[in-house]
């Protein structure tokens, strides 16, 4: 075993033990609203931090976890995804019918948006675009961020690395386990990754 092999191992745990405690909370939540408290200011804090939880588990364990050979993921269960993660928030993602996706592509696209969604600090799009044996994942805004030592990361790079910044090391052995190598090219407004 590897030491990317161990990390998604851990990552995939992780989101494993969380999903069903976040998930029996907003089930107490529900509970809650029919009892009478639907509406209050107090609960709706709740169920946002709730939804909110759920989506970064379910975005998070697809991006950082276990991809085993034959594993896929529906298109709907990707929308769902990216719509909870994001959640109508600055960042939104333009990916028009991603259709069913091989858990192994799909981990290295969300660690590309993962690592673009960085750049896009003050809000933008990030596309994402299927290639031929590949993909294109862009993001698109007129600010960016600029984080240049975070990127340096995907070249092995990681000295003074934050640790919120790992998917910067991850995209690369992502990457790596399809037979292919990452491509960047940064324009004005518009940072691009392939692979």
């Amino acid at each position: 075993m590897d030491g990317f092999d161990l990390a998604v191992r851990v990552a995939s745990r992780i989101c494993h033990d969380l999903i069903s405690p976040v998930g029996a909370i907003g089930n107490g939540v529900e509970l809650l609203a029919m009892s009478g408290l639907k509406g209050s200011p107090e609960l709706g804090l709740v169920e946002e931090s709730v939804r909110n939880a759920q989506g970064r588990i379910k975005f998070f364990r697809i991006a950082f976890g276990r991809a085993d050979a034959g594993q896929g993921v529906s298109a709907a269960e990707i929308g769902g995804t990216l719509k909870e993660y994001f959640g109508g928030g600055r960042v939104q993602v333009d990916w028009p019918e991603p259709g069913p996706v091989a858990r192994a592509e799909l981990r290295a696209v969300f660690l590309a948006i993962n690592c673009l969604e960085v750049e896009l600090a003050y809000g933008g799009m990030i596309t994402v675009q299927p290639l031929e044996g590949g993909w294109e994942v862009a993001a698109l805004a007129p600010r960016m961020r600029g984080e240049e030592s975070a990127w340096a990361a995907l070249g092995g790079e990681a000295e003074g690395l934050n640790p919120a910044m790992v998917q910067f090391l991850l995209l690369p052995m992502a990457v790596g386990v399809l037979g292919r190598e990452i491509a960047i090219e940064r324009r004005e407004g518009e940072m691009v990754v392939r692979f």
